[in-house]
């Protein structure tokens, strides 16, 4: 009996060798941290080719942000319990646990300084920071269509607090990334809501 055709599978086939790339680096920073990843090893621990990384990245680094950015999609969701607090909160809480962990703290950093010479790199990294500030930027939002907070209220201000507190205690305080996201949250709510 013969074999069936089997379809064309090229996009899929990208697509899981992709996935498979992301999933191989996001192992590797837990097993070796940031330094401990090379391409070599990443193409053998995803089963591809360096070629493969390349078609897509320009470096490991980049890889490992874009390794960060999907987990990040998937840990850190955008919450809607109907209140302010309790949404900063959760969103604060997701936000600064991802970070702690030491792989994503470590390649956070990483990035951060490689980006400072890869415009390719670089523009991941604002891609990312930007998609994080308009997803509490529109949590915040929402409480002021909601009349939790006036219209002066600083939310461009709060978010800047919101994420330069974590890339503070990213640098300095890794430590008390489990603890600051309950006090922050109640901080920022108070600020909004008594804006004049």
């Amino acid at each position: 009996m013969p074999t069936p055709r089997r379809p064309h599978t090229g996009s899929r086939r990208n697509e899981e060798a992709r996935a498979a790339i992301l999933s191989a680096a996001t192992e590797l920073l837990a097993e070796h941290g940031a330094t401990g990843v090379t391409i070599d090893r990443l193409a053998a621990h995803a089963g591809v080719g360096r070629q493969t990384i390349y078609r897509w990245w320009s470096s490991k680094d980049a890889v490992l942000l874009d390794a960060l950015i999907h987990s990040a999609e998937h840990a850190v969701a955008v919450p809607d319990t109907g209140a302010l607090r309790s949404d900063l909160e959760q969103f604060l809480r997701a936000t600064f646990e991802a970070a702690a962990l030491e792989r994503n703290r470590r390649a956070l950093i990483t990035a951060a300084v490689a980006a400072q010479d890869d415009p390719n790199l670089a523009e991941a990294l604002d891609a990312f920071l930007a998609q994080r500030r308009t997803a509490l930027t529109a949590l915040i939002e929402r409480a002021h269509a909601r009349g939790e907070i006036p219209a002066t209220a600083p939310i461009p201000l709060a978010v800047d607090q919101a994420f330069g507190v974590l890339w503070y205690q990213i640098l300095f305080r890794p430590n008390a990334l489990h603890t600051t996201a309950t006090d922050l949250a109640a901080a920022l709510t108070t600020q909004l809501r008594a804006a004049p």
